[in-house]
């Protein structure tokens, strides 16, 4: 198990050195504080239970979504303290999610570490992933505020959702960019935006300062998901902790091919539809990668989600300035720079 007595980072490598430092100094105490919530809520009465778990939790995730339950509920003026446990239920719904989509791809590696389910195998894996779903459920309950337990259970919805559209999708290379945003937003931008609207609804946010939230996740999420999209492209197996390629490797269109295959020429188009409906031949993955650079798949979905971090970063203006608000800015600017 990770040691929770240490000093813990969000990974910001790759953000600018001010931001990074500003967000490293800030969030230490969040992030000590989240670990600590973690390991009191992680045990179940079943040692496999108890085994993965701890797995999958402290497998090095960033708690983005923690931190902007914190965050958001700080920035509404709340000071309660008791604001952590709602934070590891989105923790926890975020990694049941992660256990199921690892099953669904049959994910070898996550974080560079083999993934749980080529440990402990599939069934065990999505059922502990329930666990995890239920566990998160349970904590909200302590708040006994109804609005909480919605905003949690609309968001387990919508993910599932995503995951079946994004399954019935899967080899069609036709796929609009409308209909891959949606998949997006109910596959990662719906829990993000959950976490802030949660945070929001703890700190007793006025309705205006709650859409405001939202959307601010919203946006956020949206432009994480477009970053992972263009790493697979762009980055290194060291860097994303599994293989790069994936996607394409799986048969998803995302966007920086969608956007490429729409703008290349038919001969080209003919090729990458050949190979990419036939996922068992081999792949020659450079010339997939410079077909999606060469025809402006990269530059356009850098693009989006740079209009997204935009949007998001607008939706602060309708709080005062202050620490937190410049915190949840330079979040936003880590997203956007990040290189994992």
């Amino acid at each position: 198990m990770k040691d929770v007595t240490r000093p813990i980072s969000i990974d910001l490598e790759d953000a600018p050195d001010s931001t990074r430092e500003r967000l490293r100094h800030y969030l230490q105490c969040d992030l000590l504080r989240i670990e600590r919530e973690i390991k009191a809520h992680i045990f179940g009465s079943v040692g496999l239970v108890n085994d993965v778990s701890k797995y999958i939790i402290h497998s090095g995730g960033k708690r983005l979504r923690p931190l902007l339950t914190i965050l958001c509920a700080r920035l509404c003026g709340y000071r309660d303290g008791n604001e952590v446990p709602l934070a590891v239920a989105f923790e926890f719904l975020h990694a049941a999610t992660l256990l199921h989509d690892d099953v669904i791809d049959h994910a070898e590696l996550r974080r560079n570490k083999p993934a749980a389910n080529t440990l402990w195998g599939n069934q065990a894996v999505v059922l502990v992933g329930d666990f995890l779903y239920s566990k998160s459920l349970m904590i909200s309950l302590q708040y006994n505020n109804i609005r909480l337990m919605e905003v949690l259970a609309r968001a387990s919805g919508l993910m599932a959702e995503g995951e079946i559209m994004q399954l019935l999708q899967l080899g069609n290379i036709d796929i609009t960019e409308e209909e891959y945003f949606e998949i997006i937003y109910r596959k990662t931008a719906v829990l993000i935006s959950s976490a802030c609207q949660a945070g929001a609804i703890l700190g007793e946010a006025s309705p205006e300062e709650e859409k405001a939230l939202k959307d601010y996740g919203y946006h956020l999420g949206m432009a994480f998901q477009l970053i992972d999209d263009v790493l697979d492209y762009t980055g290194t197996r060291s860097e994303l902790g599994k293989p790069v390629g994936k996607d394409f490797e799986e048969s998803k269109a995302t966007l920086p091919l969608i956007r490429a295959f729409r703008n290349a020429p038919d001969e080209q188009k003919q090729e990458v539809r050949r190979v990419f409906s036939n996922p068992e031949g081999p792949i020659d993955f450079e010339w997939i990668k410079n077909f999606v650079h060469e025809y402006g798949g990269i530059e356009h979905t850098m693009n989006v989600a740079g209009e997204h971090i935009n949007n998001a970063q607008e939706c602060l203006s309708t709080f005062p300035p202050g620490k937190v608000r410049n915190i949840l800015y330079d979040l936003a600017e880590y997203v956007i720079t990040r290189r994992y």
